[in-house]
């Protein structure tokens, strides 16, 4: 990131807090234009989304309140739930916020819900086996660089263990995953051109608002349920905005 900063570009953007976090603190001229950040107020960031303040803006992931309606559409998708293991970077704000919402609204689903790190490919596989020998659980998969980066390992391990999964984006269930509820990514790209090009045109992402996405997609797949022994409910067939067979 110092290397990146050091050539002085007019304008940088970047991916995820994995990247905005490093070269803010390497910089707090250079303006960047963020995208898929879940948190970026409690992050530390920007000061606030209207008026961000500093070097940074672009678009946030999503709020703490879309913890509540994964636990809603798992509970849908498979009723007799109980338990749900939410995969989580602790060592992001992300992670732990979008974990302390859903632990929250979990009493209300009759759901109890546990942490599991997501650091390494054998904690992920140890910590998933030892949630799977007791029955009723399923996983919820928030938002992270490493969630990515483990991605093809945890679709397995769901299937593996016979655990309902909803995911914050489409590639999961592109990939083999059951459900997905989250912001269309590429939208979050075509926006940050506009934003690059204001920047470019002299406008200061201190004054640039923050901005979240507007609109959310729901991804299922079929065969996955099928293998699972899942029912889906024609009410949640009918409102995905995409079903995979």
């Amino acid at each position: 990131m110092a290397e990146l900063v050091a050539r002085a570009p007019d304008v940088i953007l970047a991916t995820g807090s994995v990247s905005v976090g490093p070269l803010l603190q390497v910089s707090g001229v250079v303006p960047i234009v963020f995208v898929i950040v879940p948190d970026p107020v409690g992050a530390g960031y920007v000061k606030s989304l209207a008026r961000p303040g500093g070097n940074a803006t672009g678009f946030s992931l999503y709020e703490y309140g879309i913890g509540g309606k994964w636990l809603e559409l798992l509970k849908q998708i498979a009723p007799g739930l109980t338990r749900v293991a939410v995969i989580r970077d602790p060592a992001i704000s992300g992670g732990l916020g979008v974990f302390g919402a859903i632990q929250s609204a979990a009493p209300a689903f009759g759901v109890e819900a546990t942490a599991v790190n997501v650091r390494d490919a054998s904690e992920i596989e140890s910590d998933i086996a030892a949630f799977a020998r007791n029955s009723s659980g399923g996983l919820i998969v928030t938002a992270s660089g490493l969630a990515n980066t483990h991605r093809s390992l945890i679709i397995a391990l769901a299937a593996r263990h016979k655990l309902p999964a909803i995911y914050f984006q489409h590639l999961f269930v592109a990939d083999g995953g059951l459900i997905s509820y989250g912001p269309n990514y590429l939208d979050q790209y075509r926006l940050a051109a506009g934003y690059v090009d204001r920047i470019l045109k002299g406008e200061k992402p201190a004054d640039m608002p923050v901005q979240a996405p507007t609109k959310y997609e729901l991804v299922i797949n079929i065969k996955t349920a099928k293998a699972l022994g899942i029912t889906v409910p024609p009410s949640l067939l009918a409102r995905a905005d995409e079903v995979i067979e």
